[in-house]
């Protein structure tokens, strides 16, 4: 007996050595100082990662802090946003309804939402399921999230304030990234199952997958147990700590909390076919209906990587690495950026959590890890970034600083009052500006805690900062007619929306 359980220890001790001995050697040698040096160079505060390969965890760990104050460690179970990756379940339980014959992913959505309208008749008409979980109605990427993003409008008031994006692309034919999008594709399940979009998920994806500290919602999110907290170097090139995003309004688009332990087994489901633990969890045809492209918006070769096509499935970017299929999604919230990855060919898992949203080594760590087991020959992807990056936020820095020197107490052109009052946009809404002095306040009614200053420089120039630093800081000019103000463009954040707001004074 004790000839057999020696034998037994042996074999195991040789497969484990012959596991780790088979894993690339920068993943054997070399990866943990690559990240120690990574958090470094990008001032990430911390960061947790886990890798999957053939059905066991490679690495799985914390790097870092998760609060700068009292310098607590992150660890395999810190939580963070994992923003956008939430897009995924969502596309899943979609895909999960239309296998139980629930629902079509064809069907339209004017089938669920009673009064629900794009900003032209026909796509109104034609929009599906599939088409809020491709991104392809033709709005621009991030168009109406100054609006939705942070802010205290409900889903159904989201929803029905997209009658008011106007596209600038064609519908079905080009891509945009749409977060009320997705939150309307959601919306679709408690309709046809009469669970909320956060129990349905929770209920027939996290449970079964034994995902016991993920949470569906972030309210309350700061009193959860070994939560991060949220850092941005934006605007000033130093950390400061942000609010937390309160984004449940648009859930099935973004609200999941998750840490890399829960995340690996929605890996380790995504490359074993929809089983973990031996237990089927999703029918394979769902997995490969979230994967198959129903939009491409990418098919030339990069210089940098070896890619050559980039399309969009339901809820995950679908793509080539030096000649294998790649699935993969980001996630950014205010304060922490993510991404999880998939490689089913090689059975290869990635989840990367940050907690500094201004950064790219979360991406240039899955680039290392993938050129790694991919065979691609080694270039630094960090170093090979942060020059770039660095020259980027040092010109923005100088033209920040630039602006504020001209803050010279000049003769502004009207009187102060001229600029007060109410303003409206069609989709925001209202914000209201008030006046302390020489200095313009700016309060906005579709957020809860959103306030900025207004500081006269010269030439009719202004300059707005908002009280969280994340939001921005820009020029901007009021409109003037007749010596009356007639609007102002508001900018911010290209983390939250590229283009400005135009405010009509009332």
């Amino acid at each position: 007996m004790k000839k057999i359980i020696g034998s037994v220890l042996l074999f195991c001790l040789l497969n484990t050595s012959f596991q780790i001995k088979a894993q690339p050697a920068f993943i054997k040698d070399s990866l943990i100082n690559y990240i120690n040096q990574g958090i470094k160079d990008w001032q990430i505060p911390g960061l947790s990662i886990v890798i999957v390969k053939d059905g066991k965890i490679v690495l799985l760990k914390g790097f870092g802090v998760k609060d700068i104050t009292n310098n607590e460690p992150v660890d395999e179970n810190t939580l963070f946003m994992i923003a956008s990756n939430t897009k995924l379940f969502t596309g899943t339980a979609l895909a999960q309804l239309e296998y139980h014959k629930k629902l079509s992913l064809n069907d339209k959505i004017t089938k669920y939402i009673t009064g629900y309208e794009l900003s032209d008749s026909t796509s109104t008409k034609l929009v599906t399921i599939k088409d809020m979980l491709s991104h392809r109605i033709g709005t621009k990427t991030f168009q109406g999230d100054f609006t939705f993003f942070d802010g205290n409008l409900s889903r159904r008031e989201i929803m029905f304030g997209m009658r008011y994006l106007k596209p600038v692309g064609n519908f079905r034919q080009d891509f945009g990234y749409c977060n009320s999008c997705f939150l309307t594709a959601g919306e679709v399940i408690p309709v046809v199952t009469g669970k909320p979009w956060e129990v349905y998920v929770h209920d027939s994806i996290i449970t079964p997958l034994k995902m016991k500290n993920t949470h569906v919602l972030g309210n309350g999110i700061e009193r959860m147990q070994n939560i991060s907290k949220a850092y941005t170097t934006s605007f000033t090139g130093k950390l400061n700590k942000v609010p937390f995003d309160t984004w449940d309004n648009l859930g099935p688009a973004a609200s999941i909390i998750s840490n890399v332990t829960d995340l690996s087994h929605w890996l380790i489901m995504q490359l074993d076919s929809g089983k973990y633990n031996q237990q089927r969890i999703m029918p394979w045809s769902v997995i490969q209906k979230t994967r198959d492209i129903n939009i491409t918006y990418n098919s030339r070769k990069s210089s940098v990587y070896p890619i050559h096509f980039q399309g969009y499935g339901l809820g995950v970017f679908v793509g080539d690495y030096n000649g294998r299929q790649l699935y993969w999604h980001t996630g950014g919230a205010s304060g922490m950026v993510s991404n999880v990855c998939f490689v089913p060919e090689e059975n290869l898992g990635i989840a990367i959590l940050t907690n500094n949203d201004n950064q790219n080594f979360f991406e240039a760590l899955r680039y290392q890890i993938l050129d790694a087991y991919l065979g691609v020959p080694f270039v630094n992807r960090s170093t090979q970034q942060i020059s770039n990056f660095e020259k980027g936020e040092a010109i923005a820095l100088k033209e920040i600083e630039a602006l504020k020197e001209r803050m010279k107490n000049n003769a502004i052109p009207l009187a102060i009052t001229e600029y007060t009052g109410e303003y409206t946009n069609q989709l925001y809404g209202k914000i209201m500006i008030t006046n302390n002095g020489n200095q313009l306040n700016v309060s906005f009614k579709s957020h809860n805690n959103l306030t900025a200053t207004i500081d006269y420089l010269d030439n009719n120039e202004w300059l707005l900062q908002y009280n969280n630093i994340l939001y921005g800081i820009f020029p901007l000019k009021f409109k003037i007619k007749n010596m009356k103000v007639a609007s102002v463009d508001i900018k911010a954040n290209d983390f939250i929306e590229y283009d400005p707001y135009t405010f009509i004074k009332k």
